[in-house]
C-alpha cells in the first residue's frame, strides 16, 4: 500500500507558516525546534523539517541529516539549561506507529535519573512555563 500524501494543513505545516502560535527554541536555514505543548517533561522539545516529510518513511536523506543535527544541537543545550542526566528522543511514524501529527518530528525530552516522563497526551502546559522552559534552552545554545 503506497504511503499516504503529506498534508499542508498539518498543525506544524501551519506553525512553519505562522498561521499557529509555538514557542520557538532554534530556528536554522532547514530546521525548526519548538516546545511541545503537552510537554511529557520540562523542556520536551520538537524538531521539524520546514519543508514537507509526513515522517521517516518519505523523508529525504537530507531532511534527516538536518533533523539530527538540529536534534543533537537541542539536546546538547537541554542536558545543561535542566542539569539532565541523559537525553530520550523519539520519532513515530504511521499511526500504527504511534504518529499523531503527520509532518516529520523528533521528540527530544531531558532526562533526570528516577523521574519518569509524564503520560502520554498529558495535559496542555502554560504559556509561561513553555516560554520559561524555551529561554532556559535559547540561553544554554548562546553559552555553547
Amino acid at each position: 500500500m503506497p504511503p499516504a500524501a503529506y498534508d499542508p494543513t498539518n498543525v506544524f505545516a501551519r506553525i512553519l507558516r505562522g498561521e499557529l502560535p509555538a514557542e520557538r527554541v532554534f530556528e536554522d536555514a532547514d530546521t525548526l525546534a519548538f516546545m511541545d505543548i503537552m510537554p511529557r517533561c520540562d523542556g520536551h522539545t520538537l524538531v521539524i523539517p520546514k519543508t514537507p516529510a509526513r515522517n521517516i518513511l518519505d523523508a529525504s536523506p537530507a531532511q534527516l541529516a538536518a533533523c539530527l543535527r538540529t536534534a543533537q544541537l537541542i539536546a546538547r543545550a537541554q542536558l545543561k539549561a535542566f542539569g539532565a542526566q541523559g537525553i530520550t528522543m523519539t520519532q513515530f511514524s504511521e499511526s500504527a506507529g504511534g504518529q499523531v501529527v503527520f509532518h516529520l518530528h523528533y521528540h527530544v525530552m531531558p532526562r533526570h535519573d528516577g523521574i519518569a516522563l509524564r503520560p502520554s497526551g498529558a495535559p496542555m502546559a502554560k504559556t509561561e512555563v513553555l516560554a520559561a522552559h524555551a529561554a532556559r534552552i535559547r540561553e544554554a545554545l548562546k553559552e555553547g
